[in-house]
């Protein structure tokens, strides 16, 4: 069974703010729901009963999720905060580029344009104060809408959006033979 609870958990990491339904769970891990559920119980009691352990699992619009326990606001506050902590990973600059020009947008549009899932690069993002939530679509699902902030602004010198280097001044051909370049000095072409 402590297998199974630690795939469990792996499949709940994974997953990161969306979650995963009992569905999904019973056919990822081929179970049955019975067992799904008693897995999941298994798991939050293992996260409420130890004060050792920083996260909890939650049951939020019919999934399941991780979450850090409330207890620990603080220093998670303090980590966000934390001056020098400022670097960003090429998935958030893609994903903060993203939003710069193509805002308001869901993160289901910046995963098409980008081609792989956003998740991580949003939470970091939002986190940093650099991008938030600006409302929802209208119709099924209504995701949410995300765009930049003041802060995005300031960390960029720019007074406003229109600053922003227009798209239409980038010449393809140079930007490719740029990235060539980076290339091969990178990983020793000849």
């Amino acid at each position: 069974m402590s297998k199974k609870l630690g795939i469990l958990e792996s499949l709940l990491f994974a997953a990161g703010d969306q979650g995963l339904s009992t569905k999904q769970l019973t056919e990822v891990m081929e179970i049955s729901h019975i067992e799904a559920l008693n897995l999941l119980e298994m798991l939050s009691d293992s996260y409420e009963k130890s004060a050792e352990r920083g996260i909890v699992l939650l049951e939020l619009a019919g999934t399941f999720q991780l979450a850090t326990k409330k207890e620990h606001a603080a220093y998670l506050r303090k980590l966000v905060e934390v001056p020098g902590n400022t670097t960003l990973s090429q998935a958030s600059l893609e994903t903060l580029a993203i939003v710069a020009y193509r805002q308001p947008i869901t993160r289901m549009e910046i995963d098409d344009i980008r081609g792989v899932k956003t998740d991580g690069p949003i939470h970091t993002l939002i986190a940093k104060g650099l991008i938030m939530d600006k409302g929802r679509v209208e119709g099924a699902g209504r995701a949410k809408l995300y765009v930049t902030t003041s802060e995005f602004l300031d960390c960029f010198g720019l007074n406003k959006l229109e600053d922003l280097p227009s798209m239409d001044n980038i010449d393809s051909e140079e930007m490719i033979q740029d990235e060539m370049d980076l290339f091969f000095d990178r990983f020793g072409g000849k």
